[in-house]
């Protein structure tokens, strides 16, 4: 997968499939069941490291988890979320930061919002070689200067402001737009109109593809599910029920299993039991 084919997908008006994932098992096997692109979100800091929210983690915590992802999955198209004040202090900043997540392993990088500082990392960005996916709608990072979890593009007006930014992020040149928490409606009439592929998470059935969290479609992170993540799984319940049968094994002396000890040889075993420590 690239760019070009992302595209084409598009243009032919088959629907994108992207997942989020953090570590190198998961990675190798959403690769082999065949998704269309991963993304190494910047949501590990809360669904694998434990913190409240995303504005905790760094660049270098995130390249951690890029190179993970990239040797599991070392024929998809990996995208590096940049993380909080990974990318705004400047464009040099950004930029080089934004190296180190392909130097990591990834084909491309996601950003979020839309200004004039962003609009001008991603331009150089893309004259330098890396590929930038936008995200607007609700952007976790500015969470606080939106007053929390909300659905943004809520009205006509906030729906054209929304496509605005889109096609100014479009003619720096991002290669798709993740649209977060936005109405079926909005998210379609920003769809229709940039050139680009857009990844619905919460934005409703017409954008060019989807993209959800792997935890939350495998079931395993529970703290909370949001309403537009579908199960489909429930991988806590299997490793609960695994975790307390092996405890449970273990303390009444059925694990290990004769089978799944290893043994002295005889002539060994001979010399072992005449040691005047050997408790038979």
């Amino acid at each position: 997968m690239n760019v070009l084919k992302l595209q084409k997908l598009k243009d032919d008006g088959q629907k994108i499939v992207g997942i989020t994932a953090y570590d190198y098992s998961t990675a190798k096997v959403i690769e082999q069941a065949g998704v269309d692109l991963i993304l190494v979100g910047d949501s590990l800091a809360m669904v694998a490291l434990g913190y409240r929210d995303t504005y905790v983690i760094g660049i270098d915590e995130m390249i951690v988890f890029v190179k993970a992802v990239s040797k599991g999955a070392k024929n998809s198209f990996v995208i590096g979320d940049m993380p909080f004040m990974s990318y705004n202090v400047s464009v040099e900043q950004g930029l080089e930061n934004a190296g180190k997540m392909l130097k990591a392993g990834a084909s491309a990088i996601k950003i979020e919002g839309v200004n004039n500082h962003l609009l001008k990392l991603v331009t150089r960005c893309v004259q330098s070689g890396i590929p930038v996916l936008g995200h607007l709608g609700f952007t976790p990072q500015f969470m606080h200067t939106i007053g929390g979890h909300k659905i943004q593009g809520k009205t006509y007006e906030s729906t054209v402001k929304l496509l605005e930014w889109a096609n100014r992020l479009v003619d720096a040149g991002v290669f798709g737009i993740v649209l977060e928490m936005v109405p079926e409606e909005s998210a379609k009439y920003i769809t229709d109109n940039i050139s680009v592929p857009t990844l619905g998470i919460g934005a409703g059935r017409y954008c060019s593809g989807q993209i959800l969290v792997a935890d939350d479609i495998l079931g395993k992170y529970t703290d909370f599910t949001p309403k537009f993540a579908r199960r489909y799984a429930s991988i806590n319940d299997v490793i609960h029920n695994a975790v307390s049968q092996y405890a449970s094994d273990v303390r009444n002396s059925i694990f290990p299993a004769e089978n799944e000890v290893f043994f002295l040889a005889d002539d060994e075993l001979v010399k072992l039991k005449e040691d005047k420590n050997f408790v038979n």
